[in-house]
């Protein structure tokens, strides 16, 4: 079969033969031409238009030296850069087998350097056995490719379900206090932005982040645990009705505790947020009294994110403050310390937060 044969056989294989000389064509036609279909080359340069044109249709090339236009090694060192020659088997049929060709290719990565004439027998075994151990690793490429898409798909589906789950159980924290709905989602995509647009979340990965800003819709998941009179009073807490709010959040890390499953599904920040995200800078903050640096970095997020939408948005026990009045709050100090530097991230990145508020949100 030369270049211009129709296309092979289904089923079979086409092996490239590139060699000047017409006899040796025909005799290496008639040793591969029962098991392979057969394309032919009278030169290099033919030869090299054959292979870049559709590499993946050979299953392997015979190549000789001694040629006119591109000679064999020639040929060989086009393949080598290419990087086609770690895919595609290619064999030096010559009789130039000098020291310092075979050297150079074995170094160009030719499987095997058969010398004329050849030996029919023996040309054929030698290769076969090398096309069938390239096939056996094309087959073994596509199940691991296959199985790997598989898992990717699963772990998608997996992760799907965790979010869908997670929002899912904090809306109903929200429902259950009369909120708006949308409580949950800004705190997530605050977080977000905060860790990944700003210094702040310096030296987290972005799979920490991802994973920080899904636990952070479950920072007030203990809140479970508190009476419907107390979490939608309209009015002031009393001391000890604040007292009992303030426990969600151990309620919170602890009924996150007892779900083990949330670690080893990306949600291992979440107790820790659940419990630590109304810390504050100074130590004057619950339920621990952590001070500083003690407060992990997505804990210290977490809060001010929660801080910055409950004084913009509407609650069962008062009105949306103007955007003025929030940022003055919470640059005073009026809900409590936060580090310096989160402030400075958050300032300098608020006006661009301000826009996920519809103008009902934020007055």
């Amino acid at each position: 079969m030369d270049l211009e044969s129709p296309t092979a056989a289904e089923g079979r294989e086409t092996l490239l033969i590139v060699d000047d000389d017409e006899i040796n064509r025909a005799i290496l036609e008639n040793v591969f031409s029962p098991s392979y279909d057969i394309l032919e080359a009278g030169d290099g340069l033919e030869g090299l238009r054959a292979i870049m044109s559709a590499p993946e249709r050979l299953c392997a090339v015979l190549l000789d030296v001694v040629m006119p236009e591109l000679d064999g090694l020639s040929v060989l060192r086009r393949l080598h850069e290419s990087g086609l020659t770690l895919t595609l088997p290619v064999f030096l049929i010559t009789a130039e087998a000098s020291d310092s060709v075979l050297r150079e290719a074995y170094g160009l990565g030719v499987m095997d350097v058969i010398s004329k004439p050849v030996v029919p027998y023996v040309v054929r075994r030698r290769v076969q056995s090398v096309i069938e151990l390239f096939q056996a690793r094309r087959r073994l490429s596509s199940t691991v490719e296959s199985q790997h898409a598989r898992l990717l798909e699963q772990a998608r589906q997996i992760i799907e379900l965790n979010v869908g789950m997670v929002e899912a159980l904090a809306a109903a924290i929200e429902f259950r206090s009369e909120e708006s709905g949308g409580h949950v989602r800004r705190i997530h995509d605050i977080t977000r932005f905060l860790l990944e647009r700003t210094p702040f979340g310096s030296g987290l990965t972005p799979e920490a982040i991802e994973e920080i800003s899904l636990a952070s819709m479950l920072h007030d998941v203990g809140k479970i645990a508190v009476p419907d009179a107390i979490l939608n009073k309209p009015g002031r807490l009393t001391p000890e009705e604040f007292a009992v709010m303030k426990t969600h959040t151990v309620q919170g890390a602890a009924l996150l505790a007892r779900i083990p499953q949330l670690r080893r599904g990306g949600l291992r920040y979440a107790e820790d947020i659940a419990r630590h995200h109304h810390e504050r800078w100074d130590g004057r903050g619950y339920p621990d009294g952590l001070r500083g640096d003690e407060i992990s970095v997505w804990a210290q997020a977490v809060s001010l994110a929660d801080v910055y939408d409950a004084l913009s948005c509407k609650r069962v026990y008062k009105d949306a403050f103007p955007r003025e009045r929030v940022l003055e709050m919470i640059k005073n100090g009026e809900c409590g310390a936060f580090n310096p530097r989160l402030l400075e991230c958050f300032f300098s990145a608020e006006e661009e937060l301000s826009h996920m508020y519809k103008k009902e949100v934020m007055a």
